[in-house]
């Protein structure tokens, strides 16, 4: 078992983000027995929920003429346009039936606001609301978090750098995420996630 003080966060394990889903990530099925493996070293367990609304601004059919994958610029940034998925309440939506859900201790919600994405765990894309994570996380005294899930790139670094930057001891498992890689993202947000001192382990 791990120290009490360390965390596992399992970022948008959710059908959508699977083969098969609206927003697939390549092999995205295929960390989930790895990361139910890991549950079990955790005694603080955390999953996040990609959870919209039917017509959230980070859709591309919200905005009539754009594409999937375009980008426009938005008041909090420019923001990269999804087709529709993890709308709240829909298959897409659920967790995966393979991913183990009973040792999580908190489901933490994002990006529930129409108005505005949410990829990390601990802000929406303003990057200053909460989620309301790191008070959890202060209060049960949890100093470093591991962070395994979907998609490295987007809600998995986004969440590692906020942790970062808030102080906590930030490690990502890539064997245990999977990338969307658009237009070199990959490659950018673990360049990224090294400047900030984020451990990348395979």
């Amino acid at each position: 078992m791990r120290p009490a003080k360390e965390a596992l966060i399992v970022i948008d394990v959710q059908n959508d983000f699977c083969p098969g889903g609206a927003l697939a990530v390549k092999d995205g099925d295929q960390i989930i027995p790895r990361i139910n493996g890991l549950m079990d070293d955790y005694s603080a367990v955390i999953l996040t929920q990609d959870w919209h609304p039917a017509n959230h601004n980070s859709f591309a059919e919200t905005h009539p003429g754009m594409a999937a994958f375009s980008t426009i610029d938005l008041p909090y940034g420019i923001q990269t346009l999804w087709p529709r998925h993890c709308v709240q309440g829909s298959p897409g939506a659920a967790f995966r039936s393979d991913l183990r859900t009973d040792p999580a201790q908190l489901i933490v919600r994002k990006g529930f606001r129409a108005a505005i994405d949410s990829y990390s765990a601990f802000f929406e894309n303003d990057r200053t609301t909460p989620t309301g994570l790191t008070g959890y996380l202060v209060t049960r005294g949890i100093a470093k978090l591991v962070l395994v899930g979907l998609a490295t790139d987007f809600c998995v670094a986004y969440s590692a750098l906020d942790a970062a930057r808030l102080g906590f001891g930030v490690t990502v498992l890539e064997g245990a995420c999977r990338a969307i890689d658009l237009n070199g993202s990959l490659a950018k947000q673990r360049a990224s996630m090294r400047d900030a001192g984020v451990g990348l382990v395979s």
